[in-house]
């Protein structure tokens, strides 16, 4: 072999050697980095160092609560834990290094009934303000205050309708609120229908005094007897009853009595005839206008009697609770000087307007002076019956998204959040309907604290639990 093949052969080899070199180094870091990590992990989970004691790391203080199951008759070691700062945790009394509050000693596991338990020693309660309340039965009562808007009684609206076909000649009613009495004439119309009954009515008249003719002759007058016999006898009493039907005719298409009266005395027969109103009321709508051609059916006219009101008090879901039909009621009148209307709640819609989210009340009111113009608003008063419930102070109380809560005392020192479901509630006391007994006592202030420090240990136990369990695998 030549010089330079050798040369040739001898660079490949080394670069063989390389390569090969290289890739054995890898493998040993690898295999060094895993020995290291698996050294350090299992330094970790065997123990902490010795010197965090008492630092404010919630990871190097939490101590074993709950003894093994090897040695269950040694007491726990007690925490304080500040109830602001749940990650500051100590296995003695002092202050928050972040917020200068005391630390509160943390609820033991197994102590108490309820999981989120705290202790707080008297001196403790005195510098946060704890005050207490017993849970009592008490008679509630309240006035509603609401408004009121006045609306027409639909039983008193009325419509008139045209009852014959005619051509309206002459409006006496020419605007909405106008007061009309009944019999008032309301317009003027020609009717072809009208004459033509007005024409057969007073043809009836004739006929009839052409029947009576024989009774008021003179001979009759002074022999005493009637010359009339049963045909005719039976020709007035068809007579009387076809004048009945031509006079309830002309009523129907409210010419009024004053036309009956008219044909009655004149005998003769009006082209234009004035319709009048059937009823009182005040107009609401007018709908036909002077030389307006009208046909059976066609509404001309809208009329509400103001004789009786209503009056709409809406409510709302905590003053619903309250009322019931049948609770008294006082109205308080705009006009100085009118004295207050007493009645009673009627009504109570079963429906929630979508709008206002309230449910409509109802009171009917006498009205016979208009002194309650439709529209108008009034001051209500609700007098609610009286009601017995248990019963704590409103502050006492805490509104959650999760609930309603209160602090309960268990005594010695331990507090516990119980869930409550609450009822009706006035200015100073919330009805009890479930959670609290009565005389049980329960935090009226610094509540909230209690319940930050009751979650706040119970957080710090769960997250000492992992810890434990985690060094324990």
């Amino acid at each position: 072999m030549s010089w330079p093949e050798k040369n040739r052969y001898a660079g490949l080899l080394d670069a063989f050697a390389s390569r090969y070199a290289k890739r054995s180094l890898v493998i040993f870091v690898i295999a060094a980095l895993a020995i290291a990590a698996y050294l350090y992990t299992g330094h970790a989970a065997n123990g902490h160092d010795g010197n965090a004691g008492n630092t404010a790391v919630a990871r190097s203080n939490l101590d074993q609560i709950s003894a093994p199951d090897n040695a269950s008759a040694r007491p726990a070691k007690k925490l304080w834990v500040c109830p602001m700062h749940p990650e500051v945790i100590q296995d003695q009394p002092g202050v928050c290094p972040i917020c200068g509050m005391d630390l509160v000693e943390m609820d033991q596991p197994g102590a108490h009934q309820h999981d989120h338990s705290i202790f707080l020693e008297t001196a403790t309660q005195q510098r946060l303000g704890v005050r207490l309340a017993a849970a009592r039965i008490q008679t509630l009562s309240r006035d509603i205050h609401a408004y009121g808007n006045v609306a027409a009684d639909e039983s008193l609206v009325f419509n008139l309708s045209a009852k014959v076909e005619g051509v309206i000649r002459k409006l006496h009613i020419n605007s909405v609120g106008q007061q009309v009495a009944a019999g008032q004439v309301l317009y003027e119309m020609y009717s072809p229908e009208l004459l033509k009954s007005q024409e057969e009515y007073i043809d009836l008249l004739e006929e009839k005094d052409i029947l009576f003719a024989p009774m008021e002759d003179e001979d009759a007058h002074v022999s005493g007897k009637s010359t009339m016999t049963e045909d005719d006898m039976m020709a007035v009493k068809m007579n009387a009853e076809k004048r009945v039907l031509a006079r309830d005719s002309l009523l129907y298409a409210d010419a009024g009595n004053e036309l009956i009266a008219e044909l009655n005395s004149t005998y003769k027969s009006r082209e234009v005839v004035e319709i009048r109103a059937p009823q009182s009321g005040y107009v609401t709508k007018i709908e036909i206008h002077e030389g307006s051609t009208v046909k059976p059916m066609d509404s001309l006219f809208s009329f509400v009697n103001l004789s009786n009101v209503w009056i709409d008090v809406p409510l709302y879901p905590d003053q619903l609770v309250w009322v019931k039909e049948g609770d008294g009621v006082t109205i308080r009148l705009p006009q100085p000087g009118m004295r207050e209307i007493k009645t009673r709640l009627k009504l109570i819609a079963p429906m929630v307007d979508s709008t206002t989210r309230t449910v409509l009340a109802r009171l009917s009111v006498s009205n016979p002076e208009n002194r309650l113009p439709i529209g108008s608003f009034l001051d209500v008063i609700i007098h609610a019956k009286p009601h017995k419930a248990l019963v704590v102070p409103r502050s006492a109380v805490m509104r959650t998204g999760k609930g309603d809560f209160v602090i309960l005392a268990e005594g010695s020192g331990h507090f516990t959040p119980v869930e409550v479901e609450t009822g009706i509630e006035t200015a100073d006391f919330i009805e009890i309907t479930a959670g609290l007994q009565a005389d049980d006592q329960v935090a009226v202030n610094g509540q909230f604290l209690l319940d930050a420090a009751a979650s706040m240990s119970d957080a710090a136990q769960r997250l000492h639990n992992n810890n434990h369990n985690a060094n324990e695998h």
